[in-house]
């Protein structure tokens, strides 16, 4: 294994202990999701919804994709703090690759390493990481959507962009329309530096925000087409 790829895995490893370590002394952090996501171990449908009580009587005050890892991850290790904080923290790992990786692919090994570095520690991203606020796996829908509209930039290829779409339907299914705010850095770079003819970039990006929307609006669409009667 090369240096580079020493590195990397140190780094991984790093990120995994400093947002792991000591996870269960946070409790059960937001209760108001650590109750949802024990509702949605009990019930597909509470899953489903992102209901507060298995009972599905109300949901929370968001869409549910922050609650599914959470819910599938008491499913399989039991209710505990730990099983509802460790799908944060894996998000914060798999944000710090990318990190590394885009900068990496631009500027090289050394300035990968330093950025994944700078993201781990500061301060802010050891917290969201370490919590269960939908944060943690919105911000690594953004990262992952901007390494994918850069590979995009990079060759010109429409799964990329295709790629990119989807992530933020997940990132809007997560935390709603915060992802909005990314879409001009994510889709104009490719307009205006994409590698192929500009006819085939409009297309391309267009398609990618129906992507975008099909992503994130199936579970809209069933909930508007479940019977009034049976929704929580």
């Amino acid at each position: 294994m090369s240096r580079a790829r020493w590195s990397l895995t140190a780094l991984l490893i790093g990120s995994a202990v400093l947002y792991m370590w000591n996870l269960g002394a946070q409790g059960w952090a937001n209760a108001f999701y650590s109750a949802a996501a024990q509702a949605g171990s009990q019930s597909w449908k509470a899953f489903l919804f992102g209901s507060s009580d298995a009972a599905s009587s109300i949901t929370v005050d968001k869409p549910p994709m922050s609650l599914w890892p959470m819910a599938l991850s008491v499913r399989a290790f039991g209710l505990n703090p730990w099983s509802i904080l460790v799908p944060q923290a894996l998000a914060g790992v798999a944000t710090v690759a990318l990190v590394w990786d885009t900068v990496r692919r631009r500027f090289g090994e050394v300035a990968g390493l330093i950025a994944g570095l700078v993201f781990a520690l500061t301060p802010v991203a050891v917290a969201i990481f370490r919590h269960n606020n939908p944060d943690a796996l919105l911000v690594f829908f953004l990262a992952a959507a901007l390494w994918a509209a850069l590979r995009a930039v990079d060759d010109g290829r429409t799964r990329w962009l295709v790629l990119c779409g989807a992530l933020i339907g997940g990132g809007y299914l997560t935390k709603q329309l915060v992802v909005v705010l990314m879409l001009p850095a994510l889709f104009v770079p490719y307009l205006v530096a994409g590698p192929p003819a500009w006819t085939r970039r409009v297309w391309q990006v267009a398609l990618a925000v129906g992507v975008a929307v099909l992503a994130g609006g199936w579970w809209v669409a069933m909930v508007q087409l479940w019977p009034v009667a049976d929704r929580p």
